[in-house]
This record gives C-alpha cells, structure tokens and sequence, in this order.
C-alpha cells in the first residue's frame, strides 16, 4: 500500500493542479512538502498511530485536566493529533536533507543571531520559548515575567515592555546556549503564514504610527507613482505584500520574517509546536509540561482585539491579485510546508463563495 498509495496519490495532485486553468501553479518545493505530508500520513494510517507553607501547586496533569473538562476527545482532537504527526515527519524529513543545518552552530553569523535573539529562556522551569511577532508572544513573555517574579499576574495592564526582566538565549557564552538546548524543554507557537501577515499588516499599518512613518511612507514611495499627502497609513495590502517580495528574506522586520528564519526549526529540535489555532488548549499543555504553578494561566484575549477572522482573511486573499501571492508564496513556503498550513485558496471559485 505505501509506495503505491504514495504514487497515486502524487499522480492525483498533478492530475488536478493540471486540470484546473484557475489553479496557480505550485512551487517544486511546495509539491515535494505536499508529497511528504501525504507520505508520513499514509505510513500513519499503515502503523496505526492515530502545615507549613507549602509552594503553590503545579499545573493540573493532563488526566486531572480531562476529568475537570468531562470527556473532549473529539474529532477535533484526533484531527490535530495527525496534524502533529505530519508536522514532525515533514520536518524531520526536510531537515535531513543535505544542505538543512543540522545545529545552530552550522547557520551563518547573522542567521545565528536572529534565533538566539528570538528564544528566551526560564532556568527555574528549564525551558526555552522562540518567541514568534504575530503569534500571541506578548502574552508568553508575561507568562516568563511572571514565572519570573518580575510581574505579580498576568493580566496587569501594563505596556509590554519586550526586552525588560526577560532573558535571551543570545546573551548567552556558548557552552551555556548548548547546555541549554540539549537540557531544556523547547517549544515555539505557529500560525498560517498569511493569516499571520494580514495580522501584521492590519496592526502595524493600521495602528501604529511609528511603522507608518518607518515602513509605510518607504513603502508609498517605492509603488506609487504619486504619493500625494500620504503619511504611511494609507498602505494597501497589496502594496505590502510588493514590498515583501522585493525584500531580502533575513533582513525583514520581525513581524513578518518567516517563521523558520526566526526560530531555525532544523537547527533547534523543538520538542512541542503549538497552534495558533488551539492556543488555549496547546499553552495548557506546554505550561503542564513545564510544571508551572496552577495560578498561572494563559491570558485571555484582550476585549479590544480584533482578530483575522476566516472571513477577513478571505476578503484580503481573493482581492488581492493572483500573481502576486504566487510570488509571494516561495518566500514563505517552508512555514507551509513544514507547518502542515495550507495554500491560500485564490481559485475564482472558491473567490465567489
């Protein structure tokens, strides 16, 4: 079944990427992720995996947690658990690959930096957390503060101040950074990639002044033949998304740097990847995993956030021009690919909807 199921299944998906005229065409090494995926989840299916002060106590385990919320194994839930299942063999198998970095001592001086600039660390609970812009980092930084000591609760309604009381692993002589990534608990959080920029997009162009006058203006200048009285604020999604494509991948802002280039997932063996999309449920696991007291929990969103609805994010893909997400696509393709994230959908039938 798995050699043969594999060929089908990679002869059905040229079949109808060749059939369908609305279809764009896919990247090589978007095909060769989509074909791994398959692959790992067919050979899943063949094996089967589907009196005195006392401190306060430790995050509920996961079977007094399943007792507490009554019985939730969902479809929802064995779904995420192919998810996972998909994510690591697509990682571990394009990470063996022979030009993949294997550690981070194998990545270039300035790809180095970005990583250990991007994994904070807590020694007292022996993790490291790659902190990812867009992906709900300001609420796990409060989360090391308060671990920390540095703040009293999570929802002290202060400005996140991104640098202060927190330790990065970048700050760190080299024998202390290996000694912590082979001891420590790793995990990073991810989230679909163009969910994630429409994100960024909205807040940092809609906002804030600060990247208007930094990047929008830059941006009205380079792609607009008059730019008029625009202060930056006025930038169209299409023209960030120009301006994307003309950047140079490891000199982007944060906020919209590939999520592999910020955290280097074949050079750090994370050993848990949280959702976006399960957030709740994935930050109780990681906050078990690593025996936090059971006081802490992760923030609720805020009341005045606004998020990327499926609607939203529907609206911005099917108005923005084909060719140009086309272009988009391979500056991001391995947060796709490794993420187990779909394409965006932009085929005029799927636009009518």
């Amino acid at each position: 079944m798995g050699v043969t199921s594999v060929r089908r299944t990679t002869l059905s998906i040229k079949n109808r990427s060749r059939g369908t005229s609305n279809t764009m065409l896919l990247p090589s090494m978007l095909m060769f992720g989509v074909i791994v995926a398959s692959s790992g989840l067919l050979l899943m299916i063949e094996k089967g995996i589907l009196a005195e002060m006392k401190p306060p106590p430790l995050h509920p385990s996961a079977k007094e947690m399943f007792w507490r919320t009554g019985s939730r194994k969902t479809a929802r839930d064995m779904d995420y658990q192919v998810l996972q299942d998909i994510r690591n063999r697509t990682i571990h198998t394009i990470c063996r690959q022979k030009n993949m970095p294997r550690t981070i001592w194998d990545l270039s001086a300035g790809q180095r930096r970005t990583v250990l600039k991007h994994i904070l660390v807590s020694d007292k609970h022996r993790f490291l957390y790659c902190y990812v812009p867009k992906v709900a980092c300001s609420n796990w930084k409060r989360i090391l503060k308060v671990l920390d000591g540095a703040l009293e609760n999570v929802d002290i309604k202060l400005k996140m101040d991104h640098k202060k009381d927190l330790v990065f692993l970048n700050d760190m002589k080299p024998d202390e950074i290996r000694y912590r990534l082979n001891h420590y608990f790793k995990f990073v959080f991810v989230r679909d990639p163009m969910e994630r920029l429409l994100s960024a997009y909205r807040n940092k162009f809609g906002e804030i002044k600060e990247y208007q006058l930094k990047y929008g203006l830059e941006i009205v200048k380079r792609y607009r033949k008059n730019i008029g009285k625009s202060m930056g604020d006025d930038v169209t999604f299409s023209e960030f998304l120009r301006y994307l494509i003309d950047e140079e991948t490891e000199k982007m802002n944060e906020h919209w740097m590939p999520i592999y280039n910020l955290c280097q997932p074949c050079a750090v063996k994370y050993d848990f990847i949280g959702s976006y999309g399960r957030l709740e449920e994935d930050a109780n696991f990681v906050l078990e995993r690593v025996q936090a007291p059971s006081f802490i929990r992760f923030p609720e969103r805020q009341a005045w956030y606004k998020p990327v609805s499926p609607e939203t994010l529907h609206y911005y893909m099917c108005n923005t021009p084909k060719e140009l997400i086309k272009q988009l696509l391979p500056k991001y393709i391995l947060d796709f690919s490794l993420f187990a994230y779909s394409l965006p959908n932009v085929t005029s039938e799927f636009c009518r909807q």
